[in-house]
Parts: C-alpha cells; structure tokens; sequence
C-alpha cells in the first residue's frame, strides 16, 4: 500500500520471444547458473559480461532467460542471462500464473 492508502502499482518485466523463465537451482561457479526453466528443461545459464559484478543471484532466484537453439542437433541445454527479477516481481509472476514457485 502506497502513502494514499491506494496499492502500488508494480512494473514487471515480462519474457520477450524466445525468452524463458525459470528458477535458479544450483550456483556453479565461473559465471554460470542451473536453471529449471518453465518449458521442461534444466539449462546451463552464462551470465554475460555486462551483468557480472553488478547482478547478484542467488538460489531460488527467478531469472528470464534466451535459451541456445542448437539447429544441428536439437540441444537444448544452454541459455543467457537475460533478467533477475525481484522478490516482489516474482510474486507478481507466481499470482498472474506466469510462474510457478515451489
């Protein structure tokens, strides 16, 4: 609730084309992240160089992420960084059904 009494209105950034969300499950050093992501898939996630130092995740993050389309062998298995969403941001997901949270 705002200052008014009127509930704050809260801008979330949503999953572009080809953007997948999902949730951090293990931080595995050398800027990369195992994410469970929406679609099924455990991916390997590569934080790029503008994020790193400045954002932080840690486990049980919610992170948008682009995943590597491989079109020779159909490999699914890495993806880039693309957001970290706050904690308030990630109840917004779990509430509008974006995103399920365990």
């Amino acid at each position: 609730m705002g200052a008014s009494g009127q509930p704050e209105t809260i801008r979330v950034r949503l999953p572009k084309e080809g953007e997948v969300l999902g949730i951090v499950t293990q931080i595995l050093g050398a800027d990369r992240l195992q994410v469970r992501c929406t679609d099924g898939h455990t991916r390997i996630v590569i934080i790029p160089g503008k994020f790193r130092k400045r954002l932080w995740t840690r486990q049980n993050d919610i992170v948008s992420v682009m995943p590597w389309y491989d079109f020779e062998s159909q490999v699914n298995t890495r993806a880039n960084l693309v957001y970290r969403y706050n904690r308030n941001q990630a109840d917004w997901l779990e509430k509008k059904g974006y995103i399920k949270l365990d």
